[in-house]
């Protein structure tokens, strides 16, 4: 009788961004992990706002409202928050729809280092949060999924999801993954490169949102063809006044090399733990990236040059992890391998 009220939803939980899959109606919502919450309230973790109202928020409150992320580098840090935020977006795709009766399956995704403590965290916020059955699937996993590569066959894929707060990278055969590695270097931590960029070679103090407005402007993993140049905007920390600095996208290159060289690394480190038919196969099929950091001008360049592979960006990397959760939702014997081993006592049917 529940599932006449429902409607079955993936959820890619990312440290940035929550996008939820709705089956067969596609992706209905997309906004930032941000709530903002109400400290004088004399109820615990009151929330204010949520998404894209919350963004707005953060570094405009007044003392007693804090705009918090409730999930740090892929991991949930505040499990009461990300409870009240997965509960705002399943209420809001069901909208009044059977005056709460909704109790909708849930598939979302995780990153692949998690421990099963924070698996099973992930799981009770969603069962807490309304869901009747909640599928894990590593983002990896459902990234691949997302991006059309073929994660059932007997063929290596390799795909590289960069996130806001991690990066995971995978080799996928058989429908699971054979190697993988999560590090915590990802788009928040370029962000933070150029923060630290500014203040240490212009006593700038730039705050996190003018850092990311320059990295998807005019940051850069190898030489651009015409370098360009941007406006940073902050507070002179010898002044304190006001201060507006010219920067050039070498500059920001130079800032983010630390960050991209890890990313590299790993990528690197992966091969190096890949069995050597699969690593044939990925000679011949490539390497995938995901994710927004996959927006990174030059990087499926810099990859391919330190890889001696071909690298190219999905078609969709920035929905492909919510999209996977979506296409496990409609084909759920098809993909039910691809869930993670702690759900397939309870696979989504």
């Amino acid at each position: 009788m529940l599932g006449l009220f429902s409607l079955d939803i993936g959820i890619d939980l990312g440290t940035a961004n929550t996008l939820v899959h709705v089956k067969n109606r596609g992706i209905v919502i997309n906004e930032p992990s941000i709530v903002a919450i109400d400290r004088s309230s004399r109820r615990r973790n009151a929330v204010k706002a949520i998404g894209n109202e919350a963004k707005e928020m953060v570094g405009r409150t007044p003392a007693h409202i804090v705009a918090i992320r409730p999930l740090q580098d892929g991991v949930i840090s505040d499990f009461d928050v990300t409870e009240q935020m997965i509960h705002h977006f399943i209420g809001k795709v069901h909208g009044n729809r059977a005056f709460g009766a909704a109790r909708p399956r849930v598939v979302i995704g995780i990153p692949s280092g998690v421990t099963e403590v924070e698996k099973r965290a992930v799981r009770d916020a969603a069962i807490s949060a309304g869901a009747r059955e909640a599928g894990l699937v590593e983002e990896p996993m459902a990234a691949a999924i997302g991006a059309g590569l073929p994660v059932t066959e007997s063929v290596g894929s390799m795909i590289v999801d960069i996130g806001g707060g991690t990066t995971e990278v995978a080799v996928i055969s058989l429908g699971g993954i054979v190697v993988s590695r999560s590090i915590r270097v990802a788009g928040d931590e370029m962000n933070e490169d150029i923060v630290n960029y500014a203040r240490q070679k212009y006593n700038l103090l730039i705050g996190l949102r003018m850092a990311e407005r320059t990295k998807i402007e005019i940051g850069s993993a190898y030489p651009m063809e015409r370098e360009r140049t941007m406006i940073l905007r902050g507070r002179n920390l010898v002044t304190g006044l006001p201060e507006a600095v010219e920067v050039s996208s070498v500059e920001i290159r130079e800032a983010l090399a630390g960050s991209v060289q890890v990313i590299v690394d790993a990528v690197k480190a992966t091969l190096d733990e890949t069995p050597p038919e699969l690593v044939a196969d990925l000679m011949e099929y490539g390497i995938v990236l995901a994710g927004g950091g996959a927006l990174l001008h030059g990087l499926a360049q810099r990859l391919q040059d330190e890889t001696r592979m071909h690298v190219y960006v999905a078609d969709n990397p920035l929905t492909a992890v919510v999209m996977g959760t979506g296409m496990i939702l409609e084909k759920p014997e098809f993909y039910k391998e691809t869930l993670t081993s702690m759900q397939r006592k309870s696979t989504i049917r």
